[in-house]
């Protein structure tokens, strides 16, 4: 196996991401990747992580029919994101909408219904923002938080192992536009695929199943290059588990 994993789902399961094609013209969906292919795959979460960062739509789908979307930009050499998290559920119950930021290994939350009053019952200022530790382990791990590692698991430091992409499982599935792009799809056994940029290189479009999950969490790239994400200040947030009583009392 590769020496990168990405963290997905509530426990985190071990993936790989693949990269560019060869000329098309005489494969088949299903083909296993050249050797060739094999060298842009080990390299391609250090390379997008090279260039900076992305503008990201992620989709998560739970339940019958509810949907968390986080659309915003991530800085993946920093390891920093910023997001609109909008949480559908269907049917009546109105849509839930926050602003999120985030690293590896803590989430802010704004734009909070109730914040000020549950700040003003506990005698603590008025603040934009709750902070609280990125969730881990393999329980009752708030789907956020999921699509927060998700995403930041798109990029690397380093290089993976070559060899483990000929070794079998990992798959040429044809090519599709995505955003107006025309990408490469690999497939891997494991249940994930992604969505390669032929120009670039570059990876546009991730998706894999979660536990118990009939729809894929997806996550897209676009606009590929550096991005400067300013955290919220100290000043301006909440501490969630230095006060529990706020954190309930807004849902996070």
């Amino acid at each position: 196996m590769p020496r990168r994993l990405l963290a997905i789902a509530l426990v985190l399961l071990a993936v790989l991401l693949t990269g560019c094609t060869d000329d098309p013209a005489d494969r088949q969906p299903g083909d296993p990747v050249t050797a060739e292919e094999a060298e842009v795959l080990a390299g391609l979460l250090a390379g997008t992580a090279e260039t900076g960062g992305a503008d990201l739509v992620a989709t998560a789908p739970f339940g019958e029919d509810g949907l968390l979307t986080l659309t915003g930009e991530v800085d993946l050499a920093g390891a920093t994101g910023r997001a609109r998290a909008v949480t559908s559920y269907g049917g009546e119950q109105p849509d839930d909408v926050r602003t999120v930021f985030f690293t590896a290994d803590t989430v802010w939350f704004g734009d909070l219904a109730g914040l000020p009053a549950a700040l003003s019952a506990e005698g603590l200022p008025d603040v934009p923002f709750v902070r609280r530790p990125l969730a881990t382990g393999s329980e009752e791990v708030p789907l956020t938080d999921v699509l927060v590692r998700l995403v930041l698991n798109l990029g690397a430091d380093g290089t993976d192992d070559a060899a483990a992409f000929t070794a079998g499982g990992h798959t040429w599935q044809g090519q599709r536009s995505i955003d107006g792009r025309l990408a490469s799809v690999y497939a891997s056994d494991a249940g994930w695929s992604v969505a390669v940029d032929d120009g670039s290189g570059l990876l546009l479009q991730y998706a894999t199943r979660l536990p118990g999950q009939e729809d894929d969490v997806t996550v897209t790239l676009a606009d590929h290059g550096p991005r400067t994400i300013a955290l919220p200040e100290e000043g301006q947030t909440v501490d969630a588990v230095a006060h529990p009583a706020v954190a309930t009392a807004v849902g996070v």
